[in-house]
């Protein structure tokens, strides 16, 4: 399979020929998956040409055409969502059945972006509320697109964190220039082919894979784009931050989530959702169970329900139906974690069960006995293990949840409605779940961090607003008698 890049809705090849062209590797068995052409900054340059263009004429057409051609886009990821799927998961690594899920929500986020494109609402302004202001005034706000927007999306999530981005921009009126991981380009291609055959319209999508160090930063720092929507590390985040100039941002970020589990939960459920929660993708995703602080008075007992349903996990090939848990999306990236889970182990921790690397597969971890102050609680480990400390009450347990620096998502598992309302309040997340894990996400629901873990929402509703711009408008008309 080779790729093209795609420069303002046409495949072309990159206008600095002398770059290597990406190689797609599976993280399983290191066979080819496909080759994709690389960009450079001149293709950012002709991308940016384009889509000065598209964005001009893609905001003056109405909103139920952008719609329907979003709709149309929406039955052709549905119809190619089997080989998305497949592409999907020899690219990342992650198991057939996460894949095709993954790959299933694709129409489905495109439609509810197309539908909150076309509700653009305003509010009228009570301008007469003004003093020395009479009723020949009138106020209102109107919505419009914020331009060319900027979409960087990572490895973990290559169909669900590219339509989160992509398929609201499009429906809100922007143009869009993708960059998608290095690791994982081919599924944006093939989802970006989705809305060219749909009929979007010359300049709208752009997609430039290449390094974030050229292609990223010359994106971000470029005056015409007017909204920078990013998910990855915190480091990087802050880095594009710092390049972006004036301009609209949401950084969605890094994370170290913690499930909090008190002495009248259910354990069973709450060792389920965990087992779960702390393992899917083999563990790469922002809201993954990434720590686990249970009452010392039922620590015992749901440690020991959860090491059984861990040990039920299976590693191995991604498209064998036994397989619950895939790979890493690199071999550096697993020695990377199975140097942490080891770090954690010799720094006091028990190894109940897993870490043990082979290839760019670590296989699931739990570490109990851990110290508050570990570097595994408070850096994002991005793999597949979970930490569990130990908490007094509810109070040092909120403290415990919000010792880090990151605040994207947490959980609390208990039959106290005063627990569940005093955690709603106090643990600083930006989604808190009750009763269940933070690895749990409506495409519709409002999503986004707070803290380290970044700035801005997602969801269809939010990202729409984000990437559209209010203007107020004052009919000054004149008195009359």
């Amino acid at each position: 399979m080779h790729r093209q890049l795609l420069i303002g809705g046409e495949w072309k090849p990159s206008a600095e020929p002398g770059l290597r062209p990406l190689t797609v590797t599976s993280p399983y068995d290191g066979r080819v998956v496909g080759e994709v052409v690389a960009a450079g900054t001149e293709d950012v340059g002709l991308s940016i040409e384009a889509a000065e263009r598209g964005a001009a004429r893609w905001r003056r057409t109405p909103a139920h055409e952008r719609a329907a051609i979003l709709n149309r886009a929406a039955q052709l990821a549905d119809e190619r969502a089997e080989e998305i799927a497949a592409v999907l998961s020899a690219e990342n690594g992650k198991t057939l059945k996460e894949a095709r899920s993954e790959a299933g929500r694709s129409g489905d986020i495109i439609r509810l972006a197309a539908f909150e494109g076309t509700q653009l609402y305003g509010q009228t302004l009570p301008l007469d509320a003004n003093p020395g202001t009479g009723q020949d005034k009138l106020g209102f706000t109107l919505r419009q697109p914020a331009g060319i927007v900027a979409a960087i999306t990572p490895f973990n999530y290559p169909a669900l964190l590219v339509m989160h981005k992509v398929a609201p921009a499009l429906a809100a009126g922007n143009a869009v220039i993708l960059k998608p991981a290095s690791t994982t380009p081919l599924t944006a291609l093939a989802l970006a082919e989705c809305f060219i055959d749909a009929g979007l319209p010359e300049g709208v999508l752009s997609v430039l894979p290449g390094p974030g160090s050229t292609v990223g930063d010359a994106l971000v720092s470029d005056p015409a784009v007017r909204k920078v929507s990013f998910t990855g590390s915190t480091a990087v985040g802050e880095h594009l931050a710092s390049i972006a100039g004036v301009k609209k941002l949401s950084l969605e970020l890094g994370a170290s989530s913690p499930v909090v589990v008190l002495p009248d939960a259910d354990l069973e459920l709450a060792a389920s959702a965990v087992a779960a929660g702390g393992y899917v993708n083999a563990g790469q995703v922002c809201i993954s169970v990434q720590r686990v602080i249970a009452h010392r008075s039922i620590a015992g007992d749901f440690n020991d329900a959860l090491l059984a349903k861990v040990r039920e996990h299976r590693t191995g090939d991604p498209g064998s139906a036994d397989t619950t848990v895939g790979t890493l999306i690199t071999e550096k990236e697993a020695r990377r974690v199975e140097a942490a889970i080891q770090g954690a182990a010799n720094a006091g921790a028990r190894l109940e069960t897993g870490g043990q690397r082979d290839g760019a597969i670590v296989e699931p971890a739990l570490l109990t006995g851990v110290a508050p102050d570990a570097e595994i609680i408070h850096e994002e480990l991005f793999g597949p293990a979970v930490a569990v400390s130990t908490a007094e009450d509810i109070t040092e347990a909120i403290a415990l949840a919000n010792s880090t620096s990151y605040g994207l998502a947490a959980g609390i598992f208990t039959k106290d409605v005063n627990a569940a309302v005093q955690a709603a309040r106090e643990v600083d997340a930006g989604s808190i779940h009750i009763n269940w894990t933070p690895l749990w996400r409506a495409d519709l629901m409002p999503y986004g961090g707070l803290k380290a873990s970044g700035v801005g929402k997602e969801g269809p509703r939010a990202a729409v607003e984000e990437m559209t711009e209010a203007k107020t408008i004052v009919l000054h008309g004149q008195p009359w008698t």
